[in-house]
């Protein structure tokens, strides 16, 4: 296991990092999907007595069991062995007292007085005005000072401006940042990357296999690997890019089994910061070129078309369908899409006015395309 030393707090955390979003499940007595607590107790242990020292959980994981189950795997001595982060979800909060209140549950769950790391989750910008007016800072200016938080943190999803705001508003310990070699220029960007490496903000990187979906190349992006001198899985090219960043501490891996614990911690034996050469820099960009050409679709997400009278979301749809094509994943019964038709705002609700097609910039057959969407998830 590679170490690092996170930012300027003055200790080291292994490179791989273990999720608890992903743990074993299996169906209990009334049919409903829960944790497999006696495999996903082992499968901690046995990340944490192979070399990993970051453990990552947070309140809504599985249902809110994660945390349960996090902490009875830190158990006999095995918190003492790790730094452990959970997260504040903030859509949860109705008041400004609802901060401690949840803090103190999370506490309770987790049978720990104190976490290393407490994240505000999933930061964005509605977000961040509510934690102002809540006066975040306050509360965890609260909390460090009694102890049941060591190091104040925060999580992201939004854009690169909305980054560069939260990770300025406040002296944080550490940001978790969407980071991977098809996103470096979503969400805080390669730039936000950058910038928090000069704040001195150690990040914890998540999503580095796209939920999974980098570990399963289509076919022509997998011949292209599999074609390389270097012979590295698709798994080790999506880690070996992000471990190549000197401003990444841990890279967390949401892990459902041993196979997948076991390939990983291998992997991380031999990663190390600047591990990458010209040659394999370029051969990732090549790599993220042939998904982007896997997309179907010319849409720029301009949005000239929107509003649409039927409310028809069409850049968004547009965006899910070119998603699916990239990764080589089945359209037909599609989860994301399956939750804009949930809200009536589906392809099926075009009527064909054409109103959409005439301000279009590239011109594209924005009915056809809808229909064919349409059908194909059907």
């Amino acid at each position: 296991m590679q170490y690092v030393p996170f930012g300027k707090h003055g200790f080291d955390v292994s490179r791989l990092g273990m999720g608890t979003m992903r743990l074993p499940t299996m169906k209990n007595e009334e049919g409903n999907t829960v944790i497999d607590r006696e495999a996903a107790i082992a499968l901690i242990r046995r990340g944490i007595d192979n070399g990993i020292t970051y453990v990552d959980t947070a309140y809504p994981y599985h249902g809110g069991e994660s945390e349960l189950v996090t902490g009875l795997a830190l158990k006999d001595g095995y918190r003492e062995k790790v730094k452990l982060a959970t997260k504040l979800p903030i859509w949860a909060l109705k008041e400004e007292a609802d901060m401690n209140r949840i803090l103190d549950e999370q506490l309770k769950k987790l049978d720990v007085p104190y976490v290393d790391f407490y994240l505000l989750h999933a930061m964005n910008k509605d977000r961040m005005e509510l934690m102002r007016s809540y006066n975040y800072k306050a509360f965890l200016k609260e909390a460090l000072a009694d102890g049941r938080i060591r190091h104040a943190a925060f999580s992201f999803h939004d854009d690169k401006e909305c980054f560069l705001d939260i990770l300025h508003d406040y002296d944080w310990s550490m940001a978790q940042i969407q980071f991977n070699y098809l996103d470096d220029d979503k969400q805080a960007t390669e730039e936000g990357l950058k910038a928090a490496g000069k704040a001195g903000v150690p990040l914890v990187i998540m999503e580095p296999l796209r939920g999974g979906a980098l570990a399963n190349p289509p076919a022509d992006v997998k011949a292209l690997m599999e074609a390389h001198d270097s012979r590295r899985s698709a798994v080790e090219w999506a880690f070996a890019y992000i471990s190549d960043y000197a401003e990444v501490a841990t890279i967390l891996s949401g892990m459902s089994n041993q196979q997948q614990l076991d390939d990983n911690l291998a992997i991380f034996n031999n990663l190390t910061v600047g591990g990458l050469n010209d040659a394999d820099k370029a051969f990732v960009k090549q790599l993220k070129e042939a998904y982007l050409a896997r997309m179907p679709i010319g849409c720029t997400g301009c949005r000239y078309c929107v509003p649409c009278p039927n409310d028809v979301h069409i850049p968004v749809i547009f965006n899910a369908y070119n998603e699916m094509a990239m990764l080589g994943q089945e359209w037909k019964g599609s989860w994301g899409y399956g939750n804009i038709v949930k809200n009536g705002h589906d392809a099926a609700k075009c009527v064909g006015c054409g109103a959409c097609e005439g301000v279009c910039p590239q011109s594209l057959p924005i009915i056809d395309l809808l229909a064919k969407i349409d059908k194909e998830y059907k």
